[in-house]
């Protein structure tokens, strides 16, 4: 992997995790683009990296909520922290037990199945289109609508399905403000991307460190961390001003395009 491949999928790894573009749906398309197939040896560590960097991102961005969560979190008297942490880990299990027991199914989807990741766009964007028609009713998240959002996280890990679009858009339409679906949203993906790389690690073992050029390592990374940040605080924007359409239409003619070249 070179300097500009590490650069242009560091980037779009950073704005497609937090634009509802489907950032695993990106990343197939671009693969394929760049580098016909797969991607060399480095690119399991590579993955890693930009999952890391995408974390942090939004650890960033959301550092005063998180701060004030482990805080409360250990404060007798506010049991709303606490809460909220149970409903994170709560909406965790349904992608925790997805990726547990159909890895190779799931892994077998990331191929170069461009088909596949085209339709699952056009899906994205349909949803996308009739979420920001949604009429907020302030509801506040229970445990039963975590669980509903984590099933949406769980159906995101097809190729094409946008986690941040799915799970943002299951709870405008269960009527959770717009604001409060983007930090829910945003917030349950850290533990998820921290338990995956971990797994990922250890499944792989010292392999995964093997002879690598640490310069694309080093820019993919910094190229999804500051990309990242930008489009996490960007979304933020988006989803309270209600211009998820936009990239609805965005969806649906790169899922189109993606269908003609896959039956092409």
């Amino acid at each position: 992997m070179g300097f500009w491949e590490a650069l242009v999928l560091g980037v779009v790894q950073g704005l497609t995790e937090f634009l509802p573009v489907s950032s695993s749906g990106h990343i197939a398309l671009f693969t394929t683009l760049l580098a016909g197939e797969t991607l060399p040896e480095e690119s399991l560590l590579f993955t890693i990296l930009v999952h890391a960097a995408t974390a942090l991102a939004t650890t960033v961005v959301f550092r005063k909520d998180i701060v004030e969560l482990i805080q409360g979190f250990f404060q007798k008297d506010n049991p709303k922290a606490r809460h909220y942490i149970g409903k994170i880990a709560l909406s965790m299990l349904p992608a925790v037990a997805v990726g547990l027991f159909f890895e190779e199914e799931i892994t077998a989807l990331f191929g170069s199945n461009l088909a596949l990741v085209g339709a699952m766009l056009c899906i994205t964007a349909l949803l996308l289109f009739f979420t920001d028609r949604t009429i907020t009713k302030e509801r506040s998240i229970s445990y039963t609508f975590a669980l509903l959002i984590g099933l949406a996280q769980a159906v995101a890990i097809l190729p094409g399905i946008s986690r941040s679009g799915a799970t943002i858009a299951t709870a405008l339409l269960i009527g959770a403000t717009r604001p409060e679906a983007a930090r829910f949203s945003f917030l349950m993906v850290i533990p998820l991307i921290l338990g995956s790389m971990a797994k990922t690690l250890l499944d792989n073992g010292p392999a995964v460190f093997g002879t690598v050029d640490a310069l694309p390592l080093f820019t993919g990374f910094i190229a999804a961390l500051f990309s990242g940040i930008m489009a996490c605080t960007w979304m933020i924007s988006i989803v309270k001003k209600s211009k998820l359409s936009y990239f609805a239409a965005y969806c649906l003619i790169v899922g189109i395009i993606a269908s003609i070249v896959a039956w092409t």
